[in-house]
């Protein structure tokens, strides 16, 4: 089934295309990745998604809802979780009061109990900040509980922002450069627990990551975004090789990328010429190899399974 469809979704800021006619599926239980060169539309696209831009065109809708026009707040309360790409939290408040403040829409006494502090209030209190502490102990970071957010480094913000979003309840998690500010190992960490994350509580999860052996290590399929619009789609494998996506990281055009893959006449009359020079000569000289012709289109996705996540799980 899926959970996020976004049909057709374009957005236009001025004179400035900023999306247009994106199409991307998050199928039940699936780590969709959305990737792309800086300024590609990847953020904007998440905006989009979560209610804070409104789109110029096109639907978002959630398990077969339409919540184009839903606002953040209503979204995050059906089950919309985000990470932003420059860490959102109170940095003048402790780990353990930014984490119970992310349970906000969970609370259900009003301000004057709260100013009161009855008994009930103390209650919900201790509950809060019990799974607050889960939290801290799942993402390995009870250390600094009662710490300053201002004094963290960024790394640790950004796996304390994850956390916040956990405190959430989320059904569908969406993550804008989780790895960003960690080095390697924290990186291949990340990608461990949000396997583990989707294991225990089902998540579905869309990421817009730049650490390439993390894409390839957690994502089931992946999109690829360039100037607004959508590049290609596919399994990790098969994007990591596209001629168009490489291309548009490295800052060639697509089309000649994709006739690099192709044989020219040119090509053949390098091919009759070497091929001459080793009849004439006892030691023939190396013949280079040949660029890989583009993958074939891939066949539509289905949704994988629990038991198939299982075993790739236990394969890595």
């Amino acid at each position: 089934m899926s959970v996020l469809e976004v049909q057709d979704l374009s957005i236009r800021f001025g004179g400035l295309q900023a999306l247009k006619d994106v199409t991307l599926q998050v199928n039940e239980f699936e780590i969709v990745g959305l990737i792309g060169p800086n300024g590609a539309g990847k953020t904007t696209a998440f905006n989009c998604i979560t209610g804070f831009y409104k789109p110029t065109s096109g639907t978002v809708r959630y398990r077969g809802r339409d919540v184009t026009k839903v606002t953040p707040h209503k979204k995050a309360a059906m089950g919309f979780g985000r990470t932003f790409q420059n860490v959102g939290m109170v940095k003048s408040s402790s780990v353990l009061e930014n984490l119970k403040t992310a349970q906000h829409a969970r609370i259900s006494y009003d301000v004057a109990a709260g100013l009161l502090g009855t008994s009930s209030v103390a209650a919900e209190e201790r509950a809060l900040a019990a799974k607050a502490d889960a939290v801290l102990e799942l993402l390995g970071l009870q250390d600094v509980r009662d710490a300053r957010v201002g004094g963290l480094s960024y790394g640790t913000l950004k796996l304390l922002e994850l956390g916040c979003a956990l405190a959430t309840e989320p059904d569908v998690l969406l993550l804008d450069e989780p790895s960003s500010g960690m080095g390697p190992e924290e990186a291949h960490q990340l990608g461990e627990r949000l396997l583990d994350l989707r294991k225990a509580f089902g998540l579905t999860m869309l990421l817009i990551e730049h650490h390439v052996p993390l894409v390839l290590s957690v994502c089931d399929h992946v999109y690829v975004l360039n100037f607004g619009q959508l590049l290609a789609e596919g399994e990790p494998t098969v994007i990591q090789t596209h001629p168009e996506v490489v291309a548009a990281y490295l800052g060639g055009e697509a089309p000649e990328a994709l006739a690099a893959t192709e044989e020219t006449a040119d090509d053949a009359a390098l091919d009759a010429q070497l091929e001459q020079a080793a009849s004439d000569h006892d030691d023939p000289p190396a013949v280079a190899a040949r660029p890989r012709k583009a993958p074939a289109k891939r066949a539509p996705r289905k949704a994988p399974t629990k038991k198939a996540v299982a075993a790739k799980e236990e394969d890595q």
